[in-house]
């Protein structure tokens, strides 16, 4: 079923390479791109089986979400968040996995995890208040789930995920930026909301395997690690917009006439078959190191073994290391584009502007990935969790 979903999605990206531009000046991906990749069933990859959906091995999500970015880069960084939260919903109380698929198994789920609000204790719940900036796809979507601590007589005591029907916040349209102008990244509001317990889902319970949601859901995919899931779900497309790029400039480059050089095609030049070959070995480097510790991560939970925990910093490690590599690729290309590949519309310009916006995601902060595994290789205990 999966190959057929990934079939699908691949005759799908002519058209999401055409609409690209329509994305960025709407601010928003297309109704008719979200509607035809709903109709492929991609949103289904990690969704439960007892709610109609694949439970898919992970490498096969990403390597779709990749293929996405190398089409539109706005397209794969929303198609990726929000088909990465019904992996994250799989895990919350089955009440509220029902209060989201009972009615519509099709619902579409955004995010805002930074602590931008909070949850005050209340009998049977919370009331939260918050202003959840960046939340990817807000617009395509009828809930969401907003990170925060929970607050009791004054003082934090947990910290976790507040899922949230959009009949119970505002989106408030903010986004003007540079890069990745095409996800509708905007702000969602939440004003004295009560959330019911149920609809609260601890990180700690998440990091110690013991979330509520595992007790249906027992497929191998929802004991993955949070810190893989959630930071490959940032690098994964930005690693597909490097591909994109790519593809973008060989196509450029082999039609490029250098007027300055008396009228050599830049493809007889060996300086730009260097700069291609040493590239394209970057981002498959980047590519084979992100999707090879998921694979490898996964490959253990479906033997019934445990993830090591050299595993799970090493992926972290090859995270971050992914989306520079990525980045620096798709640097090292525009750089010998020649100033045509400047011109608004064309599609190494795009990807140039998307990749580095992507980059200021708080995941892809490559030192504190680094520090962590350097703490854990000299045996001290590493305290932060998302790994």
């Amino acid at each position: 079923m999966t190959q057929e979903v990934t079939e699908r999605v691949e005759a799908l990206l002519p058209t999401l390479r055409e609409r690209a531009q329509e994305a960025e000046d709407l601010r928003r991906i297309p109704d008719e791109s979200m509607k035809a990749l709903q109709e492929t069933g991609f949103f289904r990859l990690l969704q439960p089986k007892q709610w109609g959906g694949h439970a898919a091995d992970p490498v096969v999500f990403y390597d779709t979400v990749r293929k996405l970015a190398s089409a539109c880069g706005s397209t794969g960084w929303v198609a990726g968040i929000v088909g990465v939260h019904n992996w994250h919903l799989a895990l919350f109380d089955q009440q509220a996995q029902e209060d989201v698929w009972g009615e519509d198994n099709e619902v579409r789920i955004s995010s805002s995890y930074a602590p931008m609000g909070a949850g005050t204790v209340v009998d049977g719940g919370y009331i939260v208040n918050g202003a959840w900036a960046w939340s990817s796809g807000s617009d395509h979507a009828t809930w969401a789930v907003l990170g925060g601590p929970v607050i009791k007589d004054g003082k934090p005591v947990d910290f976790g995920s507040f899922l949230i029907p959009r009949t119970d916040y505002r989106i408030d349209d903010v986004w003007n930026v540079v890069g990745l102008r095409g996800t509708g990244s905007n702000t969602v509001v939440v004003e004295d909301v009560f959330v019911p317990k149920h609809r609260f889902l601890s990180f700690r319970a998440m990091s110690e395997l013991k979330s509520p949601g595992l007790a249906q859901n027992t497929d191998p995919v929802y004991r993955m690690p949070w810190g893989t899931i959630h930071p490959t779900t940032i690098s994964a497309p930005i690693v597909g917009m490097a591909y994109g790029a790519y593809a973008a400039h060989v196509e450029h480059q082999g039609k490029r006439v250098r007027a300055a050089y008396a009228g050599e095609k830049a493809k007889e030049d060996p300086f730009t078959k260097v700069r291609v070959a040493e590239a394209s070995s970057d981002i498959d480097a980047a590519w084979r190191q992100l999707s090879g510790n998921v694979a490898d991560e996964y490959a253990l939970l479906v033997a019934g073994k445990e993830i090591p925990f050299d595993l799970r910093v090493r992926a972290r490690r090859d995270q971050v290391r992914a989306t520079g590599r990525a980045i620096a690729s798709i640097d090292k290309l525009f750089e010998a584009s020649g100033a045509t590949a400047l011109a608004n519309g064309t599609p190494l310009q795009r990807f140039w502007r998307d990749a580095h916006a992507g980059r200021v995601h708080a995941a892809n902060d490559p030192e504190r990935a680094y520090v962590m595994y350097g703490t854990h290789e000299f045996g001290l205990p590493v305290t932060d969790g998302m790994v």
